[in-house]
């Protein structure tokens, strides 16, 4: 592992912020009343690896881009999933916005707003052969994966009882 600056982690972080930072002013409706039954060991996993993902992807050259060898594939994959990332957002931001959009699938990946990142900065981890990125980049997957997994559940199971309280009306 070597210490220094990483563009290439900062060029990461600006693409997982920035739609972040917009999503504040744009959550799902009701979002609020998910967020108040969130595991409290699952959210701290993710705050620790939000922290950790964050100071790692940025204190070391080993993300860089290195002369073109079979560890390019690595890099050059994570960035692909970051574009999807990207895609994810654009899709949620242009629909209604409710936690149906903010969970629904993309290209068959599960909680994609969540699973994409995860999986990018974990690709990078492999890329720059550090393994304290890859270690909290897994604490970070296992909290936010894990919340919004738990969200999901619970926006599917609300839908359902919408359904039924349509249905029993008619």
């Amino acid at each position: 592992m070597n210490f220094g600056f990483s563009y290439v982690g900062l060029i990461f972080l600006i693409m997982l912020m920035l739609p972040n930072l917009l999503w504040t002013k744009n959550k799902p409706r009701d979002y609020e009343k998910y967020a108040a039954n969130e595991n409290k060991i699952l959210l701290a996993m993710e705050k620790i690896g939000e922290v950790s993902v964050s100071c790692l992807a940025l204190i070391f050259t080993d993300f860089n881009i290195k002369p073109w060898s079979n560890r390019s594939w690595w890099l050059i994959t994570a960035f692909l999933l970051m574009l999807l990332y990207e895609v994810f957002w654009v899709r949620y931001f242009k629909s209604e916005k409710t936690m149906k959009d903010f969970y629904i699938s993309l290209l068959g990946v599960p909680v994609a707003g969540a699973t994409l990142p995860v999986c990018a900065f974990l690709l990078l981890a492999v890329y720059g052969e550090n393994i304290a990125l890859a270690f909290a980049t897994l604490i970070l997957g296992v909290g936010h994966i894990g919340i919004h997994l738990m969200h999901k559940k619970e926006a599917d199971a609300q839908i359902i009882r919408e359904g039924d309280e349509n249905d029993s009306r008619k």
